[in-house]
């Protein structure tokens, strides 16, 4: 296998297509352990010493060394631990191939005994893509294991759900697990909302699922997550609760120097807090009270009237920093959705998220939607004032 034929992302994928991608990754997974004199910076690529591939000499058996080009993320994560701004080692990469090298490799020699989990793809001959530069403290938990360890979970919670959406990108993986089984009406949230997708009305069907997002990170870039999210039958739009969720740092004791070969007890070890929370995410979540009590106090903020969309969204969008252009989308779908509430805001940010390209941008956008709603209102309210 080649390394350019490995697909790094996936968007709005079938859990079995995700777990397919997901194990091809795994076959071709390399982790190392290895302190900076160790490792190089050449030609744009990190040289990470005895890593490569088992090779046979008149020696025995002996590693190669392995060479790898960074992925679109890992430059950050290099720029990062070495202490370098990212913007410029960006540039130096793109215009500067040996100032690259020099500033990487002095910064290494700064502290040559400083170690680093060294996370990459091999093509299997010495070269491939490194993923991520990060501490030897990174307790690994990878999205594989997360995705099969959460399942039987769910399991053995005896729960009856469905994977409605799965997300990869080479930071995250996203998977929407909801239950049709635990629904509740949701009419003052969505009694005047119209779906921007489907043109179905909230008032015919104001029907609200339980459920919950899994999210995890094999590179540095968020702990593993089981957050409850309500969904709207009508345009799937999701209410993510974040202050409810369930969370694991990837942070433990130093790692062993050298190549990981992971022992089955100390992974099942590790996989067995996975497969409990997902056992408490189904009891806590899945559950009719719960999704009650979210609903009300949704509902809550979810009624005051936006006089001035334009203002208030701009505000909203501001506050939370989203880009100009999916202020723009914001702004269509809530003219679209015809519900001009805060509520209304909330699922105009919610439905804008199911368009965009990029799945971390898609989900950032989307748990924001309870923060923008709440922002909408206290602004609208704000406005109302000022105009009596």
């Amino acid at each position: 296998m080649s390394t350019p034929e490995l697909v790094m992302t996936a968007r709005n994928a079938t859990l079995p297509d995700l777990v397919e991608v997901l194990r091809m990754q795994h076959a071709a997974k390399l982790d190392v352990v290895a302190p900076a004199r160790d490792l190089r910076a050449t030609g744009g690529s990190l040289l990470v010493r005895d890593a490569g591939e088992p090779a046979l000499s008149l020696d025995g058996v002996t590693r190669r060394d392995a060479i790898w080009r960074p992925a679109a993320l890992a430059d950050a994560g290099i720029a990062d631990k070495l202490g370098i701004p990212v913007a410029y080692l960006r540039r130096l990469r793109a215009e500067k191939m040996d100032l690259y090298d020099a500033n990487v490799n002095a910064w290494l020699d700064h502290d040559p005994g400083r170690r680093f989990l060294v996370r990459g793809l091999t093509d299997g001959d010495g070269g491939g893509l490194l993923r991520a530069l990060l501490s030897d403290s990174f307790r690994i938990v990878d999205n594989l294991d997360v995705l099969m360890s959460v399942l039987q979970g769910i399991r053995e919670a005896g729960a009856a759900v469905e994977v409605t959406s799965a997300d990869l990108s080479e930071s995250r993986m996203f998977v929407k697990v909801r239950s049709t089984e635990i629904a509740a009406q949701a009419p003052l949230l969505l009694g005047n909302y119209t779906s921007p997708f489907s043109g179905a009305r909230g008032v015919d069907n104001p029907l609200v699922f339980a459920g919950f997002v899994i999210t995890n990170s094999e590179t540095g870039h968020g702990r593993f997550t089981i957050t409850p999210q309500l969904t709207v039958e009508i345009c799937s739009n999701g209410m993510t609760l974040n202050k409810h969720a369930l969370s694991a740092v990837h942070l433990g004791g130093r790692l062993p120097a050298g190549v990981i070969a992971w022992q089955a007890d100390t992974q099942a070890a590790a996989l067995d807090v996975v497969i409990k929370q997902a056992r408490d995410a189904v009891a806590s979540f899945l559950d009719r009270d719960f999704v009650a009590r979210r609903l009300a106090e949704i509902e809550r903020d979810a009624g005051v009237e936006v006089t001035n969309p334009a203002a208030t969204l701009e505000h909203v969008g501001t506050t939370l920093r989203f880009p100009t252009d999916v202020q723009d989308t914001i702004l269509s779908h809530f003219i679209r959705g015809g519900d001009t509430t805060s509520g209304g805001v909330l699922h105009a940010v919610t439905s804008a998220a199911q368009t965009l390209p990029d799945a971390d941008a898609a989900y950032d956008l989307e748990r924001h939607g309870l923060e923008a709603m709440s922002l909408a209102a206290v602004h609208a309210d704000r406005l109302a004032r000022a105009a009596a």
